[in-house]
């Protein structure tokens, strides 16, 4: 018997808010760093991966010294912080969040750093909604790893897994969900690459009010 939905976490970019961050030079310029410096292998298919996977890999290595890691951390800050300036937010998300906030837990997992995230939600009027955000500062590992879905949990031990959906515009965001044990809906998410990275998603919907058809 399905569990009464408690919690919903959500991605920011592309899901709460429209930002004009650049993923794929944030990218390129990540994996073209770490190859100058003899982290990565050249010979990587980046077009399977993303930034987050590709900066997973260069940790992981052991070759990153303290100062190449901030090196390496201001490339994708710089998209960030470039990428947020004016974002705005997703068609009905402020709406959604009004009407779910006394019912629910209402969390924000990004691979961004907790001051952009922030700072861009504050800039939208949306930050109050939330109960809890989750930066990359407070991951081991970054989406698609399920250390930022873990930390909610931990952070609301009464509830299980089955009691949350999470919802996102990416196929990391469906790995990482689905790795936590949590429910994922697509929203306005690439199909193929889905399909691709074996993510099946509980659903996919074009808007962001359909989310409350899955909370019953």
């Amino acid at each position: 018997m399905k569990k009464k939905c408690k919690g919903i976490i959500f991605d920011m970019d592309n899901t709460l808010l429209r930002s004009n961050i650049d993923f794929s030079s944030m990218k390129n310029d990540t994996f073209q760093f770490l190859v100058s410096k003899g982290i990565v292998s050249k010979e990587i298919n980046i077009a399977e991966q993303t930034t987050s996977t590709i900066i997973d890999s260069a940790i992981r290595s052991n070759l990153m010294t303290e100062a190449l890691i901030k090196e390496m951390w201001d490339i994708p800050k710089k998209y960030e912080i470039n990428g947020m300036k004016d974002a705005v937010l997703e068609k009905g998300a402020k709406e959604l969040l009004m009407e779910l906030q006394e019912d629910f837990h209402l969390v924000v997992v990004t691979n961004n750093s907790v001051h952009a995230a922030e700072k861009a939600l504050q800039e939208n009027h949306i930050f109050h909604y939330f109960d809890c955000l989750v930066g990359r500062e407070m991951m081991n590992t970054l989406k698609p790893a399920s250390d930022g879905f873990n930390y909610v949990l931990n952070q609301y031990k009464t509830t299980s897994p089955e009691e949350w959906i999470s919802v996102g515009d990416s196929w990391i965001d469906g790995k990482a969900s689905m790795a936590a044990g949590i429910l994922f809906i697509s929203y306005n998410g690439d199909a193929e690459k889905m399909d691709k990275m074996d993510i099946r998603p509980t659903a996919r919907i074009q808007e962001l009010r359909e989310i409350i058809n899955f909370l019953k």
